[in-house]
């Protein structure tokens, strides 16, 4: 049932919440019986889900959580106290969406079918806590169709511009429009024009939110200053829910033991591995490079998508690669090397090589070493690693 998940991907993204709502109201799920806590935002989306879901597991709730997109495999999409959604139920719960909606004239999306299978798979696991990922934009992304308990922003910057706008302002009111009614929301701290899209939506929907400037201090699982505000973030989330009871021993523990692939990742000895892939994210992997190795330069195996701002990418990250080595990746949506190369050679001077193989380009690939600029290309080079098959989607 895979193949006819994937199938859906022709129909493209299709932003607006009627589908989603119909969808779920056919499958009995409008309703969660569990607090839900929706996550948007442009950079520390996955990883403040992962903070928040790490310590609600230490406390003894049971989680579901959603993410996207996936690594290698489609099932880390969908996990129930940290472990993936097993291929047999997921086969059982897609033939049940396939039955349902193929007699409709207008079918749904792959990114609706895929939280429907979440949310249907969380409704039969009795989860207590469900965390949502935001998949593009807030406004009318299928997320913002699930009612929610807590609202929560992340840094907001320019990202999907040709769906979300090409101001700041623009952006941040689609993914303010996941505050609800009357409900608790936070954001972390913002731009300027950011914040005063997030304070308007707010006072439109009678919402009070805070802006969450601490830091969390105690030891995180994941690496990087910048983790420290996206901890605080998420435990802020978890005490606006109504009755959450977690202890400081819980809670230490719970931080301590987050995990989430692909974020200054140390794969191997001195090879990281980073989904950073828009302008803000790639800042902070240089100040995480920079902190961890000095002026030490890395090869950096890369790939981004067409329709990133790879210029400025580019440019950013220029100051900490000696070499440039381009592999061929599978995913539609990854700029050819060749069109990539030409890219880096007007940006500079460094080394650049474009393997025929992803097993050549790793090959090439020696320590310090940096791959990064896209999760199309950190799937498909830990399937490699892994002996694993690898399956590219578009969303």
């Amino acid at each position: 049932m895979l193949n006819w998940l994937y199938s859906t991907q022709l129909f493209g993204v299709k932003l607006g919440l009627a589908g989603m709502q119909r969808l779920m109201e056919a499958c009995g799920v409008s309703h969660p019986k569990a607090w839900v806590i929706h996550v948007a935002g442009t950079n520390g989306k996955g990883s403040t889900c992962a903070f928040a879901e790490s310590v609600a597991r230490a406390a003894g709730y049971k989680t579901g959580l959603f993410t996207s997109p996936h690594l290698v495999e489609f099932y880390e999409r969908i996990r129930v106290n940290g472990e993936n959604l097993p291929p047999a139920d997921c086969e059982r719960l897609l033939r049940r969406l396939h039955d349902l909606v193929e007699p409709w004239e207008t079918k749904p999306t792959f990114f609706e079918l895929t939280l429907a299978l979440a949310l249907l798979y969380f409704a039969e696991q009795e989860v207590e806590l469900i965390i949502l990922e935001t998949g593009l934009g807030g406004r009318l992304d299928a997320t913002n169709a699930v009612p929610k308990d807590v609202a929560v922003l992340t840094p907001i910057g320019f990202d999907h511009t040709q769906y979300l706008g090409s101001t700041l302002y623009e952006i941040a009111r689609e993914k303010a429009a996941i505050f609800s009614w009357h409900r608790p929301a936070l954001t972390a701290p913002q731009e300027p024009e950011a914040l005063r899209a997030i304070h308007e939506t707010a006072r439109q929907r009678h919402v009070d939110y805070r802006i969450i400037s601490e830091e969390c201090l105690l030891p995180l699982g994941l690496v990087g200053e910048h983790q420290r505000r996206n901890a605080a973030l998420a435990l802020a989330a978890l005490h606006a829910l109504p009755h959450f009871l977690c202890s400081a021993e819980e809670e230490a523990r719970g931080l301590a033991e987050a995990r989430w692939p692909g974020r200054f990742d140390e794969i191997e000895p001195g090879v990281i591995m980073d989904g950073a892939h828009n302008p803000p994210a790639i800042r902070t992997l240089v100040a995480c490079w920079q902190a961890r190795y000095g002026s030490l330069k890395a090869r950096c195996l890369f790939a981004g998508s067409a329709d990133k701002d790879l210029d400025q990418v580019i440019t950013l990250l220029a100051p900490i690669v000696q070499e440039w080595i381009l592999p061929p990746v599978q995913s539609p949506r990854i700029l050819p090397q060749q069109e990539l190369r030409a890219k880096l050679q007007a940006a500079g001077e460094s080394a650049i090589s474009t393997p025929p193989s992803m097993a050549e380009a790793l090959r090439a690939l020696s320590a310090p070493a940096l791959i990064c600029g896209s999760f199309f290309l950190l799937g498909e080079v830990l399937a490699h690693r892994r002996g694993q098959a690898y399956r590219s989607t578009a969303q």
